[in-house]
């Protein structure tokens, strides 16, 4: 079975150092391509208009609003690499987000901390359905969190009916974490980055995580390695469905107005950023720092290209385009590794003939 998230590395050389190394994995990482595409994106906006970067609100803005797309974007990468897809994200963060409000206004006095608990809470037990009846109804995920999004969207547009939350039913602690700074980065891109570093430092270091990309490779070997995979599946749904649940709260945090529409489209948006950030669709490969640099890089490119007079129709091609890339990139590096083991494996066969 293989577990391989990335190109088989070369064997290291006498005398190379742990910095050259370092430099050869960077060079070579897929995530670097898409960082470069990201700086060459603010380059040339930075130019168009200097107020793009080199103003206050410009360089807030840069870090502030790919946030919450980002922590939506880590949560589907984990769902992803299981060789799976989670549709119903935007519909979670559109309820957490509501459900946000209601706590407030519902609950006098609730510590801002009990609101992010129950945001996460609900975030999590939707994935969890979700993640269940992937698992054991045998039914693919994009046909049941298909199936959930438009239930979870339903149920908050029944909920909220006409009505929405307004920044005035919000205490102004809380609203400050959408828009205060701490040392001149955004205290919401704070948090985002935090979950970012823990799910990455899981995925690489714990079992759990290379369970994750161990089911995504080949889950008929997974299963007959022994692995749990039912539970991990369901594990990697709550997690998308958690994340989904804390970016709905941050959302209520950052907009203060929150109706039925909240978090709409979302799920086209993580998946995006996922993929253009190196995740094949197909599983078992990428990281979440590639998601979040999508991420990053998605809504860069919407605040970008209408400064550098590119239409709308454009805007949305170029999108497109960066997935389509990403897609056949995964598989010219699918197919040459395949061709690298096999010639790796015959090679190894005619050392034992000898």
């Amino acid at each position: 079975m293989s577990t391989a998230t990335a190109p088989v590395q070369p064997p290291v050389q006498p005398g190379s150092s742990a910095a050259s190394r370092l430099v050869r994995h960077l060079a070579t990482a897929r995530e670097t391509g898409i960082l470069v595409a990201l700086l060459l994106v603010i380059v040339a906006a930075t130019v168009a208009n200097p107020n793009f970067l080199f103003s206050s609100d410009g360089f807030r803005d840069l870090l502030l609003t790919p946030s919450l797309l980002l922590l939506v974007a880590v949560g589907s990468a984990v769902v992803i690499i299981t060789r799976n897809v989670d549709l119903s994200v935007g519909s979670i963060v559109g309820l957490s987000a509501y459900l946000t409000g209601r706590l407030f206004i519902d609950v006098p006095g609730i510590p801002i901390i009990g609101v992010f608990v129950g945001g996460v809470l609900l975030g999590g037990l939707l994935g969890a359905i979700n993640g269940a009846l992937v698992a054991f109804a045998r039914v693919p995920a994009l046909v049941i969190t298909l199936g959930t999004m438009y239930i979870y969207r339903g149920i908050n547009v029944a909920w909220t009916g006409s009505d929405r939350i307004n920044a005035s039913d919000l205490p102004r602690d809380f609203r400050g974490l959408g828009t205060d700074q701490l040392i001149g980065i955004p205290i919401l891109t704070i948090i985002a980055l935090v979950v970012l570093v823990i799910a990455a430092w899981y995925l690489r270091n714990m079992r759990g995580g290379r369970e994750f990309y161990a089911i995504g490779s080949d889950p008929a070997a997974a299963h007959l390695y022994g692995l749990k995979v039912n539970r991990r599946i369901i594990t990697a749904f709550v997690v998308s469905g958690a994340l989904s649940g804390l970016a709905g709260v941050l959302y209520a945090a950052r907009y203060g107005t929150v109706s039925s529409a909240a978090g709409f489209g979302w799920e086209l948006q993580a998946i995006g950023a996922a993929v253009i950030g190196g995740v094949a669709i197909s599983g078992g490969v990428g990281t979440v720092w590639g998601a979040a640099i999508g991420a990053f890089l998605l809504l860069t490119i919407n605040r970008a290209l209408p400064i550098l007079g590119i239409d709308d129709f454009w805007q949305r091609a170029v999108v497109g385009a960066l997935i389509l890339g990403a897609i056949v990139l995964d598989r010219v590096l699918a197919v040459r590794q395949h061709r690298r083991l096999i010639a790796q494996r015959f090679s190894e066969q005619g050392e034992g003939a000898r």
